[in-house]
C-alpha cells in the first residue's frame, strides 16, 4: 500500500499574491483618492505656470559642390592635391551646428539681446548655459538644419531663432568653410609668395647687364624648358608633402608619387648638367638667373590661373545659407502640457503610495513576530545613535 507524498511546506516568508491583493483592497480608498487629489492639485498649479513658446526655423547650409576647377586640378599635380585635401567633410551639417553652438555666435546673441539681464546671469558663462538650455539644433537626412528656441515671449523666441542664422552668416564670412574658399585662400597665399619671388628674380636678371643679343647664343626655349621642369619638380614635392598627411608610405599612390618625383629629379639633373656644359663662357650667371626667372614665372602663372578659378567657384558656390522656413511667432504654447503633467503626477503618486502600503504591511507583519521585532528594535536604536538622539 503506497501513500501519497506529503505536500512541500511553503516558506513562511513567501509573498502570496492573495496577500498583496488583500493589502491593495484594504488601502483602496487611499490608493485611488490620494493620486486623484494630487493630480487635480497639480493641474490647478499648472495654470499658474507661465506658458513657453517655441519658435522654429529651418535652413539649408552651403553645399559642397563639385567646382569647375576640380576637373583642372590635374594640371597642377601636387598643388591641386594639396588644395583639395583641405576640403571634404563627411557631414558638413555637423560643422554648422558646431558654429551655432560656438562662443562667437552665443556671445553675439547675448550682447545683442542683453541675455545676461534677461536670464539674471551673473557671468557670461551662466548666460551661455541658459541660452543652450533654451536652444535645440538638429540636422536631418534631408540636409536641412532645424533650430528651435523657447521663450515666454513668442516674438522674442522668433527673433532669437532668426538671429542665430544671421550670426552664423557673419561667422562664416570670417571663415573659409567651403572647398572653394579654402582653395582660394591657399592659392592666394601661394600667389603672393610667387609674385614676390618673381619680382626678385626679375630684378636679379636685369642686374646682370647682359644684352638680349647674348640670349641668341643660348636659346631661351631650352632655358624655359628647364625652368618648367623645375616647376614640375616643385609641384611634385608639394604633392608628396601633402600625401604624407593622409597616406602611409607603403600606400601604392604614395609610392607612385615618389617614383614620379625621382624621375622628374633625374630629368632635371640631366638637363641641367647638359645645359651648363653647353653654355658659352661668361653666360653662366645670366643663364642661371634667366632660368630662375622663368621658373618663378611659370609658378606664378600656375598659381594665378588656379586662384582665379577658385575665386569664380567661391562666387558661384559661396557661403550661402538658404532659409527654408524663417521663424514666426508661435500662436500656440509648447509647454506646460497641463494634462500630461497631471497624468504623470497622478501615476507617480499612485506608484509611491502603492510602494508605501506594501512596505507598511511588511513591517506590520514583521513586528508581529518576536524575532523580527527584536531586530527592528535594535535597528531603531542604532539609527537613533547614528543621528545623535
Amino acid at each position: 500500500m503506497t501513500t501519497a507524498p506529503e505536500p512541500l511546506d511553503q516558506p513562511e516568508d513567501e509573498i502570496s499574491l492573495l496577500d498583496l491583493l488583500q493589502t491593495i483592497v484594504d488601502n483602496l480608498r487611499l490608493l485611488v483618492l490620494a493620486p486623484l487629489t494630487v493630480g487635480v492639485l497639480v493641474l490647478g498649479i499648472s495654470f499658474f505656470i507661465p506658458p513657453t513658446y517655441t519658435a522654429k526655423t529651418q535652413f539649408l547650409p552651403p553645399q559642397q559642390q563639385q567646382s569647375a576647377a576640380a576637373s583642372m586640378l590635374a594640371s597642377l599635380g601636387g598643388l591641386g592635391g594639396l588644395a583639395g585635401a583641405v576640403g571634404g567633410l563627411k557631414n558638413p551639417a555637423d560643422q554648422f551646428i558646431a558654429f551655432m553652438k560656438s562662443n562667437a555666435v552665443q556671445d553675439a546673441l547675448i550682447e545683442r539681446y542683453k541675455l545676461e539681464e534677461r536670464y539674471k546671469a551673473d557671468y557670461r558663462m551662466d548666460a551661455r548655459k541658459a541660452l543652450n538650455a533654451q536652444t535645440r539644433i538638429t540636422s536631418g537626412k534631408d540636409g536641412l538644419i532645424g533650430l528651435e528656441f523657447d521663450d515666454k515671449d513668442p516674438q522674442f523666441a522668433a527673433d532669437v531663432a532668426n538671429a542665430y542664422v544671421e550670426e552664423l552668416r557673419k561667422v562664416m564670412g570670417r571663415l573659409a568653410v567651403t572647398e572653394a574658399q579654402q582653395r582660394r585662400l591657399f592659392f592666394e597665399k601661394q600667389l603672393t609668395q610667387a609674385k614676390d619671388k618673381l619680382t626678385a628674380a626679375e630684378q636679379s636678371l636685369k642686374a646682370t647687364g647682359i644684352s638680349d643679343s647674348v640670349l641668341k647664343s643660348n636659346p631661351a626655349s631650352a632655358v624655359a624648358g628647364i625652368a618648367a621642369l623645375k616647376a614640375q619638380v616643385t609641384a611634385q614635392e608639394v604633392k608628396v608633402g601633402a600625401m604624407r598627411g593622409y597616406l602611409a608610405e607603403t600606400a601604392p599612390d604614395f609610392k607612385q608619387a615618389m617614383t614620379e618625383l625621382a624621375n622628374l629629379r633625374a630629368q632635371l639633373s640631366k638637363q641641367d648638367k647638359d645645359e651648363t656644359q653647353s653654355a658659352p663662357a661668361g653666360q653662366g650667371d645670366y643663364v642661371s638667373k634667366y632660368r630662375e626667372f622663368k621658373y618663378h614665372e611659370t609658378l606664378f602663372e600656375l598659381f594665378a590661373k588656379q586662384y582665379e578659378l577658385a575665386r569664380v567657384d567661391e562666387a558661384r558656390e559661396g557661403a550661402v545659407i538658404q532659409v527654408l522656413d524663417p521663424a514666426q511667432p508661435p500662436e500656440r504654447k509648447a509647454k506646460p502640457k497641463k494634462a500630461l503633467i497631471a497624468i504623470i503626477a497622478t501615476l507617480a503618486t499612485g506608484f509611491a503610495l502603492l510602494l508605501f502600503v506594501f512596505i507598511r504591511q511588511a513591517l506590520r507583519k514583521a513586528s508581529s513576530e518576536s524575532d523580527t521585532a527584536n531586530k527592528l528594535a535594535a535597528l531603531k536604536t542604532s539609527w537613533r545613535k547614528a543621528l545623535g538622539q
